[in-house]
């Protein structure tokens, strides 16, 4: 892999109080069955040290399997990784904040209490989980959920107070599995803006999702995975790279000697030509099109989407388990 030679990411040290450089997490050949069925099959990751970091996959891809032997919950069959530098994940398991798919919330206790409660169990004290609460909950625009009990928050709310529960003890690394499953649009940038807020205090976060949208505007790097494969790893504009930006072009005029300027595998589409941009650019198209009078009506360059390059990677039946719309969220 050549990570370790491009792919270093400085972390800024607000939370940990020294600067970091190299990788948080780090997994070579990861490979799990469960009786007769591979889930995961030779895995290589490397998730730079303050960076957001998505695993991209359908259902079913092994994404979760990953996450857990990563976290120490499983072991690999084979191959090895390392957590914060440790092959023995459960040595740093005060400093990981985890939120898994399954999300599990006590419907009798308070809010402030949970968070609080779930801090208890990566060693804060619980007076201090309490204050920390408090001040999380308000922060967050719910304050006045704090002496109410789980079963009467919405969806969206008992998840915010799950995921705050998940950083109460400012963990250096936070996983979280499939984060957006189940919120509405605006709960969904609400936890943008939370993952976004604990990578600049310096935390490294690794998540999975089905949704690619989230991962483009998120991650710096990412890794695709199908079939318990890794079929792509690296940088987001490294994927889209993959592929040539595509050209759009209107004309007054349909015929005319600008025509033999188009490429081969142009395509007419609702009065739309549509075309990857040239290898030559689009300065001698555009000359072409002037001289030979087609009259451009309208000329975009669209770079290719994070969506495009999934479907160029892992292929169409992979691509067909990703973008799910979002359920709605309901009152509890």
């Amino acid at each position: 892999m050549q990570l370790a030679q491009n792919g270093c990411v400085m972390a800024n040290g607000k939370r940990h109080g020294k600067v970091t450089i190299g990788f948080a997490i780090e997994a070579h050949g990861l490979v799990k069955d469960f009786g007769d069925a591979r889930a995961v099959d030779g895995i290589d990751l490397a998730v730079p040290a303050g960076s957001i970091y998505g695993v991209l996959g359908p259902n079913g891809a092994g994404k979760t399997t990953t996450l857990r032997m990563l976290l120490g919950i499983i072991d690999p069959d084979e191959g090895h990784r390392t957590l914060l530098g440790e092959s023995s994940p459960i040595k740093v398991a005060r400093q990981i904040g985890y939120l898994p798919e399954e999300r599990g919330l006590y419907p009798s206790m308070h809010a402030k209490e949970a968070i609080a409660f779930m801090g208890a169990l990566r060693g804060l004290p619980l007076p201090e989980g309490r204050r920390r609460a408090q001040a999380l909950l308000e922060a967050h625009g719910l304050g006045e959920a704090a002496s109410r009990p789980i079963r009467s928050l919405s969806k969206g709310m008992a998840q915010t107070v799950q995921l705050l529960g998940t950083i109460i003890h400012k963990p250096r690394v936070l996983v979280l599995d499939e984060p957006f499953s189940g919120l509405d649009a605006l709960n969904q940038g609400r936890l943008e803006a939370l993952i976004r807020e604990q990578a600049r205090d310096g935390a490294t976060i690794l998540f999975s999702t089905h949704v690619i949208a989230h991962a483009e505007r998120l991650c710096e790097r990412i890794a695709i995975i199908a079939k318990g494969k890794v079929r792509f790893e690296g940088a987001v504009e490294e994927a889209r790279g993959r592929l040539r930006p595509q050209v759009r072009l209107g004309t007054r005029t349909s015929e005319g000697s600008w025509r033999a300027a188009l490429p081969a595998d142009a395509q007419l589409e609702g009065g739309i030509w549509r075309f990857p941009l040239p290898r030559t650019g689009v300065e001698p198209l555009l000359k072409a099109l002037i001289a030979g009078g087609a009259g451009i009506e309208t000329l975009s360059i669209e770079r290719p989407g994070l969506h495009d390059a999934f479907v160029a990677i892992a292929g169409e039946d992979a691509a067909r388990g990703m973008d799910d719309e979002p359920e709605q969220e309901q009152a509890a």
